[in-house]
């Protein structure tokens, strides 16, 4: 069960990278273009939004099967804190992915309210790029090559 949550989580996450790039350079460009903002912008955060949520559940699911989660039982948060890899993988990570999350729920919730275009870009923009960097930052690189 491990094994399949945590491949269906590794590709995932391809994809989650790959959108929430593809919105962040779109509305980047769009901004500085100043280009109006259209249905297939709209398709494109919605997209992003709906992506990360789903990464989010299937990493939460991930979380409390993994054996890391034992570890807390183990060897205690103390060891947890003190174990690079466990301090990765049961406090690191999780916790900048749920930031990242938020930050593309909260633009994603605040370009809706905005009424012109260059106004919706730059919402996305700032909240979809400071989301990119924060998830680039956290990933666990070595287990993805």
């Amino acid at each position: 069960m491990y094994e399949v949550i945590q491949i269906v989580h590794s590709y995932w996450a391809y994809l989650v990278v790959l959108v929430l790039t593809l919105a962040a350079f779109n509305a980047i460009i769009k901004t500085l273009g100043k280009k109006p903002f259209g249905p297939q912008d709209f398709r494109i955060s919605l997209f992003t939004l709906i992506v990360s949520h789903l990464q989010l559940l299937i990493g939460i699911v991930l979380y409390f099967v993994s054996p890391y989660f034992n570890a807390f039982s183990e060897v205690g948060m103390k060891g947890v804190m003190g174990d690079s890899t466990l301090r990765l993988y049961l406090v690191e990570h999780p916790l900048t992915m749920i930031v990242t999350i938020v930050l593309i729920t909260v633009g994603y919730s605040k370009h809706k309210k905005k009424l012109a275009s260059n106004k919706k870009f730059r919402t996305i923009a700032i909240f979809y790029a400071l989301a990119l960097l924060l998830m680039l930052s956290r990933i666990p690189w070595n287990a993805w090559f």
